[in-house]
């Protein structure tokens, strides 16, 4: 198992750098973790966002639109490429339609991406996931925006923190994190949970939607 982690901003080139890091293997499935269905009617732009991305993988990769990232994680086979986890959180706080509660959005994201990160770690197979670096923006005016800067951010701390290499993709440029100094994030208590109240009422469940030579 190696775990790679890609980081960017929107246009970095980050999952362009992402696939090429497995470009060398035929046999990728690609996650599209959460992506919502291109309807080109409805939405001609995003339908053409997508277009874009899927017309710049390799013909042989299989590709899965799915939020189940555990089940693909536990499944043996071949290499698996998971764009993004920005996507991913938006859906697993939709389905359970937490925007408007912000402390519920919070228990969500920590739930499943410990989940998530159990996964990562378990796994045989050889991983790259992308994820939008946010932290770098304003502070958004909504809690719903705060809330997802926040735990996309927390999120992203902890999976660099069990990655093999961590990229960082700015303006179309790598940087290798993989050896940089890291910050105590103190494990749990970054992620705010214990703020949670002692007999908090239990959260509805929701289901959670895998060695190249060198990763660099």
């Amino acid at each position: 198992m190696s775990l790679s982690f890609v980081l960017g901003g929107v246009r970095s080139g980050k999952s362009r750098y992402a696939e090429a890091l497995l470009s060398y293997r035929y046999d990728v499935t690609y996650l599209a973790a959460g992506a919502r269905p291109a309807d080109p009617v409805a939405d001609p732009e995003w339908a053409a966002r997508v277009a874009f991305h899927k017309a710049s993988r390799q013909k042989s990769w299989t590709t899965i639109e799915t939020t189940d990232l555990v089940a693909q994680l536990r499944a043996p086979g071949g290499p698996l490429l998971i764009d993004c986890l920005g996507t991913w959180l938006t859906a697993i706080i939709d389905r359970a339609g937490a925007w408007d509660n912000p402390h519920a959005a919070t228990l969500i994201a920590h739930r499943e991406g410990t989940a998530l990160l159990a996964a990562l770690q378990q796994t045989s197979r050889r991983v790259v996931v992308v994820s939008n670096e946010v932290g770098l923006s304003l502070v958004p005016l909504t809690p719903s925006g705060r809330v997802f800067q926040d735990e996309l951010g927390r999120l992203n701390a902890r999976v660099a923190d069990v990655s093999d290499y961590v990229f960082l993709v700015v303006a179309g440029r790598v940087l290798d994190l993989s050896t940089a100094p890291r910050v105590d994030l103190q494990k749990g208590l970054e992620w705010g949970v214990q703020d949670a109240p002692p007999h908090a009422a239990p959260l509805q469940d929701a289901p959670i939607n895998p060695p190249p030579q060198d990763a660099r």
